[in-house]
């Protein structure tokens, strides 16, 4: 079954739309065309990442060593893919670019997902509260007593 444009997919094939209608104008055809190699390397290494995640995550997929090759083996494909194209005569910095138009897409993703922002902080306890004294502030947990803080 294949998988659905998800929200992040179509905000990264508008933006690689317009980096390509940009670039045709601004630039040498060159150029435009290794940018638009560099998108379809990028969406379609993006698309076996996330079927990839899709399957791990849902249990579909094997162990950690399977996940792990599977993985390495998705980067070595994207790097010949890349070297290949470089020796065809593809522009190396409109392949890159073409490459990385998925970052802003995914940035924008994690915003839109980020958990919501309290209205008011609730207040801590006043500094001079012996709760202090049992609670560590660097890893928001009880504090351990081992012998050396008994010692001192």
């Amino acid at each position: 079954m294949p998988l659905a444009h998800d929200r992040t997919e179509r905000l990264n094939w508008t933006i690689a739309g317009g980096a390509l209608a940009t670039s045709a104008v601004l630039a040498p055809a060159p150029f435009t065309a290794s940018l638009a190699v560099g998108v379809a390397l990028e969406a379609v290494n993006y698309r076996a990442l996330r079927r990839s995640a899709d399957l791990f995550f849902g249990g579909e997929l094997g162990g950690g060593r399977a996940w792990g090759a599977g993985f390495g083996l998705r980067f070595v494909l994207l790097a010949l893919a890349m070297a290949v194209a470089v020796g065809l005569g593809a522009h190396p910095v409109g392949l890159v670019i073409g490459l990385s138009t998925i970052v802003p897409a995914v940035l924008a993703a994690a915003w839109r997902q980020r958990p919501r922002l309290l209205a008011t902080v609730p207040p801590g306890p006043p500094p001079d509260d012996p709760i202090w004294d049992s609670w560590n502030p660097w890893t928001a947990s009880k504090r351990r007593r081992d012998e050396e803080d008994d010692a001192q």
